[in-house]
């Protein structure tokens, strides 16, 4: 029997979870004394579809080191570059036209979607063997156009009807004025009326 969509997702949200703990944790408890860095600015990074991002790293190394760049969410873990600066740069082909790689690490992606959501692990792997890792979550977002279409519709009734109840406002302002001016020239002309009677008699 299949396990539910929800149960899958969180199992593969466990799966992340730890790896990007076991990965921070490997960076967090590396070797003291050894000449190697790993300084990620910004591990959380959010955006919206169609931009450009920047995953900034910048290491310390004694020699030029291979830097390593994967991308793992929910639907598995790919390799997106290995490279060394100066060197050679290896850019997988489905990230052939999206992505570079800078001399201090960072890797810019281009054009995201929001397939490209998930945890960017970097390695940083110097000649002897030395490595250290570091983790960067990109979470991608939709502009949700609908939502500004509906503001934009609902901002539009809420004029009209504000519209309509300033002229039933003004109709019924001057209907008032009319009223209590048949009334006073009815009260006069009766006035005039009993005057002259009155003059009469």
């Amino acid at each position: 029997m299949r396990p539910s969509g929800c149960l899958q997702n969180f199992r593969q949200s466990v799966r992340l979870g730890v790896l990007a703990l076991c990965l921070t944790a490997g960076w967090t408890f590396q070797p003291q004394g050894e000449e190697i860095s790993l300084l990620i600015s910004q591990p959380n990074v959010n955006t919206t579809v169609g931009q450009d991002i920047l995953l900034s790293v910048a290491y310390t190394c004694k020699g030029p080191p291979v830097i390593e760049w994967k991308h793992t969410s929910a639907r598995g873990t790919s390799k997106i570059v290995e490279c060394r600066p100066g060197s050679y740069t290896n850019v997988s082909s489905s990230y052939e036209s999206r992505a570079k790689v800078y001399e201090n690490g960072s890797l810019l992606l281009l054009n995201v979607n929001m397939r490209d959501s998930g945890y960017y692990l970097v390695t940083v792997r110097e000649e002897l063997g030395i490595t250290v890792y570091g983790t960067i979550l990109l979470n991608v977002y939709e502009i949700i156009y609908e939502d500004l279409h509906f503001v934009a519709v609902f901002f539009a009734i809420l004029t009209a009807v504000s519209a309509i109840l300033v002229c039933l406002m003004w109709l019924c302002n001057k209907s008032v004025h009319l009223i209590q001016n048949e009334r006073h020239q009815l009260r006069e002309s009766s006035t005039e009326a009993t005057e002259l009677q009155m003059m009469g008699c």
